[in-house]
């Protein structure tokens, strides 16, 4: 564990040429009389075949960073590598799944699926269905293959968006609060159902969360954010052995990093809250609650 890093690079990340590296990487937004910091010198690597999973408090720049690398905006300053050629613009080969659901709603959950393909052309006719239809059963939605999106349930629909995802073959997977707004025992399932694909075919994953004991059940690696404008704050390898079970999470080991996650969130997240605070003797009163 190492609690405070310059950068989430491991020694000889340098020579690493796949995988994303982000090198330096600044995003603001607004004129120069109202510029505001969202990301400021941010340098990280996402090691091919792991589960990276980044966490930081909210407004930290969470979805800013996955805007930018997914290629949906572009870096102010810095430079964003996918196996070691620069981040132009959106591709093939990443791709995400939101906090809220991207399905076309007149479209049946199989016609979501097969819409990129089809849209691309570069797969076809029975080889498409075939493999559209693997796909769908395979998240447990071969007999929901011709219902439309608001005839899932919020589970059923993210089992969709990860079929719909997968069926490109991306080399990497930006997964952005998927789960979020899902009840407790949804969500819960969820995280093993993609931990148990994740696990199956070791696919380039960065997912992003807000939940702490969610991150450390899925995470190879964590990235923990500072508060905006954001940077990496701290870098924990998650040493948890796979495959994960929930029982996992009440160990003495889980609970290690837990703690030691929480104790970093929880001093930035008050730095934003003292930042923002109007009364000053409110943030008296609740800095001495929670020194």
């Amino acid at each position: 564990m190492n609690p405070n890093p310059p950068n989430a690079f491991r020694p000889g990340d340098h020579a690493i040429q796949s995988g994303i590296q982000l090198k330096g990487v600044c995003k603001s937004y607004g004129d120069e009389w109202e510029r505001q910091d969202v990301i400021v010198e941010l340098t990280a690597e996402i090691t091919p075949g792991e589960l990276t999973v980044i966490v930081g408090p909210s407004g930290c720049g969470k979805s800013t960073l996955v805007n930018l690398i997914a290629g949906f905006e572009k870096p102010d300053r810095g430079e964003i590598l996918l196996n070691g050629k620069p981040v132009t613009g959106p591709g093939r080969d990443r791709m995400v799944v939101f906090q809220e659901t991207a399905l076309i709603p007149w479209q049946t959950t199989y016609q979501n699926i097969v819409f990129g393909p089809n849209l691309r052309g570069d797969l076809k006719g029975a080889a498409l269905h075939d493999e559209a239809v693997r796909l769908l059963r395979k998240v447990g939605l071969g007999e929901f293959m011709h219902k439309y999106p608001l005839q899932l349930s919020g589970g059923m629909q993210r089992r969709a968006e990860l079929a719909r995802a997968l069926i490109n073959q991306p080399e990497l997977m930006i997964m952005d609060e998927p789960f979020r707004g899902l009840d407790a025992m949804s969500r819960g399932l969820m995280q093993e159902f993609f931990l148990k694909l994740f696990e199956e075919n070791r696919r380039t994953n960065l997912f992003v969360t807000s939940e702490i004991d969610e991150a450390i059940f899925l995470a190879d690696r964590l990235i923990l954010l500072a508060n905006r404008p954001s940077h990496v704050r701290a870098v924990i390898d998650v040493k948890l052995p796979r495959p994960r079970h929930y029982a996992m999470l009440s160990s003495p080991e889980a609970y290690a990093y837990k703690r030691e996650a929480m104790a970093i969130l929880h001093e930035e997240a008050m730095k934003s809250f003292k930042a923002t605070a109007t009364s000053q003797d409110f943030i008296d009163a609740f800095s001495r609650r929670t020194d």
